[in-house]
C-alpha cells in the first residue's frame, strides 16, 4: 500500500481516528507522518501517555494542565508529589509513594493489566517445572474446595493427580511409569 500523501513510499504508519462515532483512517510514509507531526487532525489535541494515564484514572485534564479529581488531596509525606501530579507526569517521585497512593492504583492496574497481582514470566529451562507446581497450587485450592463440599470421591482422584505431579518434579521433570 502506498502513503496517501506522497503517493511515493510504502505506507508504514497506519492511523485510525475516531471521532463522533465517525472512523477516518490514513495510511502514511513515515516521512509524511512525520511531516504531520504529532498527529493534529480537525483540531483535536495529540495524544500522549499522560493523557491515557489521566484518562484511566478517571480523571479530567483541563486545558492548563491542571487534574481534577478526587486525588488531588492525597500527597507523599516523602517527596511532597500529589496523585494529581502522578497523573500528569506519569510516574512517581519516589518510593514511598507506592504505600500512600497503592489503594488508588489497584484499579488502574486491574484496568490496564487485568489483575492486581504480578506472576511474571516463566523462565524458558525451568518452564515445564514451575508450570507443574502452578498447576499443584490451582489443583490444591480445588482439593480443600471438594473436601469442603464433602465431594469425596473427585477429592481423590484430585490428590492422586497431586501426587503424580510431584514425583514428576521429583523425577526430574519426567512423567514416572
Amino acid at each position: 500500500m502506498l502513503c496517501q500523501e506522497c503517493q511515493k513510499k510504502p505506507a508504514t504508519v497506519h492511523l485510525t481516528q475516531i471521532v463522533d462515532d465517525e472512523q477516518s483512517v490514513q495510511h502514511l510514509c513515515e516521512q509524511c507522518a512525520q511531516e504531520k507531526g504529532d498527529f493534529h487532525f480537525d483540531g483535536h489535541p495529540p495524544f500522549s501517555i499522560h493523557n491515557l494515564l489521566t484518562g484511566l484514572m478517571n480523571m479530567d485534564a483541563q486545558p492548563s494542565g491542571q487534574v481534577i479529581g478526587y486525588s488531588t488531596k492525597v500527597q507523599c509525606e516523602n517527596c511532597g508529589l500529589t496523585y494529581a501530579q502522578f497523573g500528569q507526569i506519569g510516574r512517581f517521585g519516589c518510593s514511598r509513594c507506592y504505600p500512600i497512593f497503592g489503594e488508588r492504583l489497584l484499579p488502574l492496574m486491574r484496568r490496564i493489566h487485568g489483575s492486581t497481582q504480578h506472576v511474571g514470566k516463566v523462565p524458558t529451562k525451568a518452564g515445564g517445572v514451575v508450570k507443574l507446581r502452578r498447576s499443584i497450587e490451582e489443583m490444591r485450592a480445588e482439593l480443600q474446595a471438594l473436601v469442603a463440599r464433602e465431594e469425596f470421591e473427585k477429592a481423590a482422584e484430585v490428590r492422586d493427580q497431586i501426587r503424580r505431579m510431584e514425583a514428576e518434579i521429583e523425577g526430574g521433570g519426567e512423567p514416572n511409569a
